[in-house]
This record gives structure tokens, C-alpha cells and sequence, in this order.
């Protein structure tokens, strides 16, 4: 187990921005939905932003994971728009790396909540899974 809080630091943050393009819509998997940026797409970027946040602090051959989403998707976001992603790392537990997570479209707010990620050692990480994939042979 690695110490987390001697690693990375609290308080810090870090932003992306991308433009929404008809691919990270809701209408791009349910066709008869509106064209407007996809909750789960804008989830899945502020994870990113997290991850890329912490990954210089983690030792090598770590990588972070997701354990917790508490966002609310507040506003649509057409197609065309530029998204700001933001995170800042609010609380280290023993084994999470906690996160409050805000995205904008240049006009409002769209999304806002918190996030968690566990650093976790990628080799060990994988073979559980390859036991588990034998588990199920």
C-alpha cells in the first residue's frame, strides 16, 4: 500500500477543454434523442482530467481508477461547443483520491459533483483480472 497523501498533493487542479461533436451526443447512440453532449461522455471526461491530474505523482507502473461518480449533469451543450472539464483534488483517504469535478460550456455550468479514483499497481491489478477471466472458464 502507498501513502497517497505523501504523494500527491491536496489542492491541486488541473482543466481540459474539448469540442462537442456529434459523436459525444446522446442522439449518436438513440437516434430519436436530442443532439446535445451525453452525460456518460462528459462523466468519462471528467474522469480524464482527473487521471491526468494525479498521474505524475503516482510511482511507476501505477495507474489510477475509477471507484466513485457522484455528478449531476445540470444543462445541455450542443454540438459545436467547447467543454472546460475541471478537477481538484479534495480529500486522500487510505486508498482513494477524491475529487470535485465542475464542467462548462462557456455559457453555464453543465456539470458538477465529485469523483474518486484508486491508484492501484497496474501488474497486480492485471492478474487479478486474468484469475478472475479462469475463474470463469
Amino acid at each position: 500500500m502507498i501513502d497517497l497523501a505523501s504523494l500527491i498533493p491536496c489542492g491541486i487542479s488541473g482543466s481540459q477543454r474539448l469540442t462537442v461533436v456529434h459523436e459525444l451526443t446522446v442522439q449518436a447512440t438513440v437516434p430519436d434523442l436530442p443532439a446535445v453532449y451525453s452525460t456518460p461522455n462528459m462523466i468519462l471526461f471528467m474522469e480524464i482530467v482527473c487521471t491526468d491530474l494525479i498521474r505524475p505523482y503516482l510511482p511507476e507502473g501505477w495507474v489510477s481508477v475509477g471507484a466513485l461518480v457522484d455528478v449531476r449533469h445540470l444543462a445541455a451543450t450542443p454540438v459545436g461547443f467547447t467543454v472546460t472539464a475541471r478537477a481538484t483534488v479534495v480529500e486522500l483517504t487510505k486508498s482513494l483520491v477524491v475529487f470535485e469535478v465542475e464542467a462548462h460550456d462557456g455559457i453555464e455550468t453543465i456539470g458538477r459533483g465529485r469523483h474518486a479514483r484508486a491508484p492501484i499497481e497496474l501488474n497486480r491489478f492485471q492478474a487479478g483480472c486474468l484469475r478472475k477471466q479462469d475463474k470463469a472458464r
